[in-house]
């Protein structure tokens, strides 16, 4: 068996065709989606990430802002930014690009976004509506991962789906998001015993550790649908994910490539959310 590829980057592009027409719908009703990134520093990741967002932003017709601020910005500064854009009218998503500088705590910045423009569904408020599956934002990554598996026509009511890592930003939420599909999920974590055993019974594998190629053939059954989530760079400086990708495209029946799968889709949710928030400010602005 050779797996099936799900490309993250074809399935973006189908994604970014919908998004681009109802921007297009909005615009007509004098509605611009506008997303507003703020970067603290010069952190290399960080800069190529808000330049591929604002890109992003530009094929689809949302209005960006990219707002950069120096390394020694003070906690205080960045969040009277962040109070100015939760009164922007013409700005509907707000996201600080992560990490920050260690003299800046990332709860009170995210908590300080307001939670209708959370596009990165991070701020606690989002989170408890996802627990309890009310409307909210849902964070960027798990929600491209649901799109990926769903992609594949796979009904995941009833799989059992085990997630490797337990990080608030991709495995505490996507186990949520997969319960919510009606699967029976099973998290695991650097403590779980085991772990062949548990991951051997995966009908989908997901794998969030950033630990280069951590999870081999010896870690997954036949037919097995494997999402690798980790960007890892390895010791010749190539991208490499969470699991070794040559070894499972042999035994999986669909995988992920890194780079080129789940990393676009998580970009394009921001999108999407950025999106739905102008589309309920339309709701809003009309009804009232």
């Amino acid at each position: 068996m050779t797996a099936t590829i799900i490309s993250g980057k074809e399935l973006a592009q189908t994604f970014h065709e919908d998004i681009a027409q109802e921007v297009q719908r909005l615009r007509k009703n004098n509605v611009q989606p506008g997303l507003a990134v703020i970067l603290v520093g010069e952190h290399p990741a960080s800069v190529s990430y808000v330049k591929a967002k604002i890109k992003d932003c530009e094929k689809v017709g949302i209005h960006s802002t990219a707002i950069r601020l120096g390394e020694r910005t003070t906690e205080s500064e960045l969040l009277a930014h962040i109070d100015k854009l939760n009164h922007d009218p013409q700005i509907h998503g707000i996201l600080v690009q992560l990490p920050l500088p260690d003299h800046i705590s990332e709860e009170k910045v995210i908590n300080a976004i307001v939670p209708e423009k959370d596009v990165d569904g991070f701020h606690p408020v989002n989170v408890g509506n996802m627990v309890i599956g009310d409307e909210c934002f849902l964070p960027c990554t798990p929600h491209g991962i649901v799109k990926m598996i769903k992609s594949t026509g796979t009904d995941l009511q009833g799989k059992h789906v085990v997630v490797v890592g337990r990080s608030n930003i991709v495995g505490k939420p996507v186990s949520l998001l997969m319960l919510q599909e009606h699967a029976t999920v099973t998290i695991c974590h650097s403590r779980t015993q085991k772990l062949t055993d548990i991951t051997k019974q995966a009908d989908v594998l997901i794998v969030a550790v950033g630990r280069e190629e951590f999870v081999g053939k010896e870690h997954v059954a036949p037919g097995t649908i494997v999402i690798d989530v980790g960007v890892n760079r390895n010791h010749e400086g190539r991208l490499v994910g969470d699991v070794r990708f040559d070894e499972l495209k042999e035994i999986a029946s669909f995988i992920t490539p890194v780079p080129g799968g789940v990393g676009p889709m998580t970009r394009t949710m921001l999108l999407y959310n950025t999106l739905e928030s102008a589309k309920r400010h339309q709701a809003v602005t009309h009804t009232g």
